[in-house]
């Protein structure tokens, strides 16, 4: 059978204890949910007992219509009538219960999973692309939520539904009990390898699935630049390769469908005809009734289709392995570093400043590649501190650090209070951080949205002084509907110099005691550039603003200048930062 072969292997492998393992993350999520496993149960065994004795009453109509029993006629419809009625009520109410239950459990896997991503080691987690995070945590996440609350419902409900009808067909013919099973060997050894085929055709699609849409949205959020560079055509060209691929794999899984269903109806059809033809001869004979004939015909039907849901159990528990390896490889990706007992201390001073401190630092995304060597750094409250150099030389990578996004290989990273407690950067630390990263970062929605991102409870007072002291409330105030204007994805509808200063107003309303940009000025011109800067610290108490920069236009307005260059970090004197900016 294709299922144990594919179990020999992964034992031979020693792979099989990763399915193992798989099996019992989901395991852990049927635990949290044993009421609705136990519902599901009753509810199947109940509808298979509905269903039997529905069967039962059809065939008991049958033989009154047949036998002309006028008196027992209304009764019995009757009867049907109100089984029919009870029925259309039962599996509505069931339907729509059912669907509540699984949406909640499904809502609620994918809460726990989000927040695990969500705190999962950055430097690791950027290693996937998005659209393969997003891929696994939307399809895959889907597909363990449901089985996670199926599998014993599914199995036990098999097996009673096909133990009971078996036993239905017996009492009434011990031999057509029998003939029933008779296509049942044939069915164990071809759904298997049906199932097989499944597996392996599912876990195809799935990664093809993460490659397009990880092609797709990364197209979509780069369009502008496509559009400019006119290479729409190319994109158009590579998105029939990745559709053709998906054509040939679902040609290809179809041929092997038709060939299989072809085959298992021809032995189905000779398995049916074997019961048609036993209860022909039983019928001629006078042993059964019409509605008995009827009886067997559809119970042995219904038998085969819950012997073939059986034996396809356990490969479709190899099946949600595959979603449950791929959700895990996030899961179980390092956490971040956390300390929120030192960091509820240390907040409480937060209205003195605080100074940040690099000693020593050493740092590398790559074991062969140095971005950091032995590199030291100061800011204190009241001061612009400029990080400078040529572009990829590691000012944002120190920005990283200081966020504790990342972690220093060697030296520290810290932050100390005005009363000289230090305590490491991690995550716990980044709520005493205002950030305004490179590039365009404004989300889709309103300029209040995207303002009250960081701080819900802002008040439109609040708003338009943060945009006051990121000289941005002049053009937002001219806008067709100020604050409420409404942005597309990545602020479109404004331009970049305007996105910017959208950002970093969207960093002041946090209100927090350390501010970094990170070439968040870059699209603005000097004078705004430095009126910005010169807003901010004489706005704010006690603030630390670090500023990276590859323009040394504000060098005149900082207390210290650090050039990033060549793994080092090094301290300008005053006379090589006025040549900096002499020279620009």
């Amino acid at each position: 059978m294709e299922t144990l072969k594919i179990l020999w292997k992964k034992w031979k492998d020693g792979t099989l204890s990763e399915v193992i393992r798989e099996w019992r993350w989901i395991l852990s999520y049927s635990r949290r949910y044993w009421k609705a496993i136990l519902f599901y149960v009753v509810l199947g065994i109940f509808g298979s007992v509905f269903g039997l004795v529905s069967a039962v009453a059809g065939q008991k109509l049958i033989d009154i219509v047949t036998g002309q029993q006028a008196d027992r006629l209304l009764p019995m419809a009757i009867y049907m009538v109100s089984m029919a009625l009870f029925s259309m009520l039962f599996n509505s109410y069931i339907g729509r219960l059912s669907l509540k239950i699984s949406i909640d459990i499904q809502n609620d896997i994918q809460s726990d999973i989000f927040e695990k991503i969500e705190d999962a080691d950055w430097l690791e987690l950027m290693k996937y692309h998005s659209g393969d995070i997003l891929n696994r945590f939307g399809n895959d996440v889907g597909s363990i939520a449901n089985n996670a609350i199926t599998w014993l419902p599914s199995l036990v409900v098999g097996v009673f539904n096909f133990v009971a009808t078996f036993l239905v067909i017996y009492h009434y013919d011990p031999v057509m009990g029998f003939l029933s099973l008779i296509n049942s060997p044939f069915l164990l050894f071809t759904s298997q390898y049906l199932m097989g085929k499944m597996r392996e055709y599912s876990k195809r699609v799935r990664e093809l699935n993460s490659q397009m849409m990880s092609f797709e949205q990364e197209t979509f959020a780069n369009m502008n630049t496509i559009k400019a560079f006119g290479i729409t055509g190319r994109y158009t060209r590579e998105l029939k390769s990745w559709q053709r691929k998906f054509k040939d794999y679902n040609l290809e899984y179809n041929w092997f469908s038709i060939k299989m269903n072809v085959l298992l109806s021809l032995v189905g059809m000779l398995s049916q005809y074997a019961v048609f033809g036993w209860g022909i001869y039983r019928l001629w004979t006078g042993y059964i009734t019409y509605g008995e004939m009827t009886l067997f015909l559809s119970q042995s039907s219904k038998m085969a289709s819950a012997f073939k849901s059986l034996v396809g159990f356990l490969p479709n528990m190899l099946n949600s392995s595959v979603s449950a390896g791929r959700v895990l490889e996030l899961v179980e990706l390092p956490r971040e570093k956390h300390d929120p007992e030192a960091a509820e201390r240390i907040s409480r001073e937060a209205e003195q400043g605080y100074t940040i401190r690099m000693e020593g630092v050493f740092f590398r995304y790559q074991p062969e590649k140095p971005v950091l060597t032995q590199s030291d750094f100061v800011a204190e409250p009241n001061e612009i501190v400029a990080l400078v150099g040529p572009s990829g030389e590691g000012k944002t990578t120190m920005l990283r650090l200081i966020l504790g996004l990342i972690s220093p290989d060697e030296g520290k990273a810290v932050m100390i209070s005005a009363q000289g407690e230090q305590i490491s950067m991690n995550a716990d630390t980044r709520h005493l951080f205002s950030y305004v990263p490179q590039g365009n970062t404004v989300f889709s929605g309103t300029i209040a949205d995207n303002l009250r991102m960081v701080n819900e409870e802002a008040t439109e007072e609040q708003m338009e002084k943060a945009l006051r002291i990121a000289c941005a409330w002049d053009f937002v105030q001219r806008l067709p509907e100020g604050l409420y204007t409404k942005l597309g994805e990545r602020g479109r509808g404004l331009s970049e110099g305007q996105a910017q200063r959208i950002a970093i107003a969207r960093a002041l309303l946090r209100q927090a005691p350390i501010m970094l940009l990170d070439e968040a000025t870059s699209a603005l011109d000097v004078a705004t550039e430095r009126q910005v800067l010169r807003n901010i610290m004489q706005q704010t108490e006690n603030k630390t603003c670090i500023v990276a920069t590859h323009r040394p236009s504000v060098l005149s307005m900082c207390s210290r200048v650090y050039r990033v260059m060549q793994t080092r970090v090094t301290q300008l004197g005053e006379e090589e930062s006025a040549q900096m900016v002499k020279d620009f």
